[in-house]
């Protein structure tokens, strides 16, 4: 049995197809939240990715009332722009085919479902979503780029097997970005973390990132997403 649980929010308008959808899902991962339209879709993926918890995969239909699906896709990737979709409609639109190329989308299928081709599909997304569990959770070094690689149950950050001297606050900064591998963490995520909520302005959170980023320079990991916030990409994207 696998130790790793997996999460799916399911983003459909159409009660019969949630219903369906829904039964299918529950059968393959742990636990399977529900929206029903692309607005609750967005709502929920911000209120849980606030809490820190994440979703596997992401199921959703693309014509649906208050949001489509591409404009929730665009809401929940300024978030996690390694979030995994899966997309169904009752239509194959060109339009939202070649935006979509683009994007971490696993499948696209048109109602009525073929049941075999999309359990296989379901099946192959926790697959991944485990693999990609168990790199980031065991106690081998996670690689974050090709001079360094950072073990979790130390909190060490090694250049080609050395370690790098890092103050306490550079070291927090950079565990959080370790245990949100993959995610944009925002500043005031770090703001919450690091420094625990007490007064801190931008400018002493940006002198902090500054001094951890220049000692990682000539391999910097460490990714600006300008106003969002910073991200690790996760060892399987390399």
């Amino acid at each position: 049995m696998d130790d790793y649980k997996t999460r799916v929010l399911l983003v459909e308008d159409e009660e019969l197809a949630r219903k369906t959808l829904s039964f299918y899902l529950n059968t393959i991962f742990d636990e399977v939240i529900i929206a029903q339209d692309g607005q609750d879709g967005s709502d929920i993926y911000k209120s849980e990715f606030a809490e820190n918890r994440t979703f596997d995969l992401v199921l959703t239909d693309i014509k649906m009332p208050n949001k489509d699906g591409i404009e929730m896709i665009d809401d929940i990737l300024v978030l996690d722009p390694n979030q995994r979709f899966i997309i169904v409609s009752a239509h194959k639109e060109e339009e939202h085919l070649l935006k979509l190329i683009n994007l971490r989308v696993l499948g696209y299928f048109v109602k009525p479902l073929n049941i075999d081709n999309m359990m296989e599909m379901l099946q192959k997304a926790r697959t991944e979503a485990l693999e990609d569990k168990k790199i980031l959770s065991n106690n081998n070094p996670v690689e974050l780029s090709q001079l360094y690689t950072y073990k979790k149950e130390k909190k060490v950050l090694y250049r080609d097997g050395v370690s790098v001297k890092l103050s306490k606050k550079e070291g927090q900064i950079l565990d959080v970005l370790v245990e949100n591998i993959g995610s944009v963490v925002s500043v005031e995520k770090f703001k919450e973390l690091v420094w625990e909520g007490a007064p801190t302005n931008d400018s002493a959170f940006r002198t902090v990132m500054k001094r951890l980023k220049d000692k990682i320079i000539d391999d910097d990991f460490i990714i600006s997403q300008k106003g969002y916030g910073y991200i690790i990409e996760p060892p399987y994207s390399k």
